[in-house]
């Protein structure tokens, strides 16, 4: 069964953009790509004038924002395989059911009435916090978007916790015929710091060498797995917040892990991707680590 790539639409200008973005990864992916519009509308039937018989004004609405999203994918590529949908029901919750069966879900970074000064939009870190397959939300500037760099970054975590981000950021790297940037960081604990700051280079090494280790051991195997992906490591010193937001200044998309554990509920990200998701200059992917 061939998975599509489900786009949540919502006729605002972040949600249209998102929709660029997707036609150009589901033709790279060759997936069919479905645009989804999710709202409670019959809450105001009834309080709401109609433009017809039976038809409230919420509904025309739907109508006409998926048939302007489907036109716009049309144009975008036509050989793109399209389907689209208006469902009747809570926005975050149709996007995480559709996610059940979809090769990855898009939002863009904020929605239809939003305030302007927000960051992220609600739908798009409810969905990015608890879908079992992998979310890109679209944001950042235009170059970054319209895959301007060549570069793919992945945020490497600790190990075990990565490999799904690690596949996904390898096949997006192959797919868009660039480089993969793993990007580590690592901090020498302060009370391990020495007073002498001639010998603080030498306590600071193992933790070094270890962000190193974990990094060689995490690319091993999906490096010999694409090998045409030319990767290049990076060990930074610092927060990986600092490290991860300073390389998406200059990507095309930021890969970064997430855990997802069985019965929990509510948002499961931590302050590393809420921080991305909030404020890279690219459009970020979280990738889903279920156990």
């Amino acid at each position: 069964m061939e998975f599509p790539l489900v786009v949540g639409v919502d006729g605002s200008e972040s949600g249209l953009q998102a929709v660029d973005w997707a036609v150009g990864e589901a033709a790279r992916h060759e997936v069919p790509l479905r645009l989804v519009y999710a709202s409670l509308w019959e809450r105001y039937e009834g309080r709401m004038p109609s433009f017809g018989p039976g038809r409230p004004s919420e509904r025309v609405m739907a109508e006409h924002i998926i048939a302007s999203a489907a036109e716009r994918a049309w144009l975008g590529n036509p050989d793109v395989k399209l389907s689209t949908d208006v469902l009747p029901e809570d926005t975050v919750s149709a996007l995480l059911r559709e996610g059940r069966e979809a090769f990855a879900l898009v939002t863009g970074h904020r929605g239809r009435g939003e305030l302007a000064g927000a960051l992220l939009g609600s739908v798009g870190l409810a969905v990015a916090s608890r879908a079992q397959c992998p979310v890109i939300v679209v944001r950042g500037a235009q170059p970054n978007a319209q895959g301007t760099f060549g570069r793919v970054v992945l945020g490497v975590g600790e190990a075990g916790e990565g490999e799904a981000a690690v596949a996904f950021a390898f096949r997006e790297a192959e797919l868009r015929g660039g480089g993969l940037d793993a990007v580590r960081a690592w901090r020498c604990p302060a009370r391990e710091l020495p007073d002498f700051p001639t010998h603080q280079a030498e306590a600071a090494d193992p933790h070094r060498r270890e962000a190193e280790r974990l990094l060689d051991d995490a690319l091993r195997a999906p490096a010999r797995e694409h090998p045409g992906v030319a990767v290049r490591r990076e060990t930074r010193e610092g927060t990986a917040r600092d490290a991860l937001l300073d390389a998406a200044v200059s990507a095309d998309l930021l890969v970064v892990g997430a855990r997802r554990r069985h019965g929990s509920f509510g948002m499961q990200l931590g302050p590393v991707n809420h921080a991305m998701l909030h404020h890279a200059a690219c459009p970020v992917a979280i990738v889903p680590q279920t156990s």
